[in-house]
């Protein structure tokens, strides 16, 4: 939004500049025309000013032609008249010509005045363009900090992505190690189940399983597909996480014998339970085991404690059970 806001301003900036250039050019060519006016304005001024004072000249300096000796060299009443009539008349053209030379001078102020209004004109466009291209950089800097904070960001996103995209393939390696560990375990009990003879086998025998969180219901992460808390991207999630208090007892979903009591990485201490006809449960991230590999235990029994060992944000148990060496959805026992 910075950045179009920015943009939009320059767009108004650049198209003010170049209404102002245009009105500068217009104001150039009025004072080109208001030069030339008043060029013209003094050249007629300055020749009738030359005329009129070549006229005073020879009318005050001739002996022959100054209007006193027309006067008092004439021969009677009629050419007295005659020679009055003539002064009158040169007094009028000398009249007209003075009228002419104060109208030259008055078009040469106008001229001189127009050509200032022209020059003052320029002037402030100048100095409004001046200020428009000042503006101009100071927006065309704001863009370019602003690019080059969207380009820092954008390489600290992908620096980010990239170093998600790590994290993200080392939590699936470490999750293929810890179901390859779950996967030995369970091919064991197979080996060791085989070599029994098939009366002596454990068998599964049906009902619903014991709520392993006892007096904590508050599912803070369910089964199935889910944005993983720590990595932000989709993932499988293969248990049920019931939220509980470090240190609140884990019990025995169902009657069975304990096959792995140890600890990894990812799932920090856990335990895991075979319960007969291949059906397995899963008890991980707690802060202590109760029970050991061989171990008989009964439905209900305290196996071990509520934590937050191995990869987790939280105290909590996460209960998973597995079915012919699968996950499956642990509310199909649980309900």
């Amino acid at each position: 939004a910075a950045m179009e806001q920015i943009q939009d301003d320059l767009n108004e900036i650049n198209a003010a500049i170049s209404e102002n250039m245009i009105q500068i050019e217009e104001a150039e060519k009025a004072i080109e025309k208001a030069q030339a006016a008043l060029d013209e304005a003094e050249a007629v001024r300055q020749a009738q000013y030359e005329s009129i004072k070549d006229q005073i000249h020879f009318m005050y300096t001739s002996e022959k032609n100054t209007i006193f000796s027309l006067i008092f060299s004439s021969k009677g009443i009629a050419d007295l008249l005659n020679r009055t009539q003539y002064i009158s008349r040169i007094m009028d053209y000398d009249q007209k010509k003075l009228a002419e030379y104060a109208r030259s001078v008055e078009a040469a102020e106008d001229a001189k005045k127009m050509l200032e209004e022209s020059k003052a004109k320029l002037d402030e466009k100048q100095r409004e363009l001046e200020d428009q291209q000042a503006e101009q950089e100071e927006k065309e800097s704001d863009m370019s900090t602003l690019i080059s904070a969207k380009e820092a960001e954008i390489g600290q996103y992908n620096a980010e992505i990239g170093n998600k995209e790590a994290q993200v393939a080392e939590y699936k390696k470490m999750i293929a190690e810890q179901d390859a560990e779950i996967a030995a375990i369970e091919a064991a009990l197979r080996r060791q189940q085989a070599a029994l003879a098939e009366a002596n086998r454990r068998v599964y025998g049906g009902g619903q399983f014991v709520w392993p969180a006892p007096n904590y219901t508050r599912i803070s992460d369910d089964y199935g597909m889910r944005q993983h808390p720590t990595l932000g991207v989709q993932m499988m999630h293969n248990g049920v996480d019931m939220a509980a208090p470090s240190g609140s007892p884990i019990l025995a979903a169902a009657d069975g014998q304990v096959i792995a009591a140890s600890y990894s990485s990812t799932m920090g201490n856990y335990i895991m339970m075979d319960h007969g006809s291949d059906l397995i449960t899963i008890y991980m991230h707690a802060s202590g085991l109760n029970v050991s590999v061989g171990q008989e235990v009964s439905a209900g029994d305290r196996i071990g404690s509520v934590g937050s060992t191995g990869r987790s944000t939280g105290p909590h148990l996460h209960f998973g059970v597995r079915k012919n060496g699968s996950y499956v959805n642990p509310w199909n026992y649980l309900k």
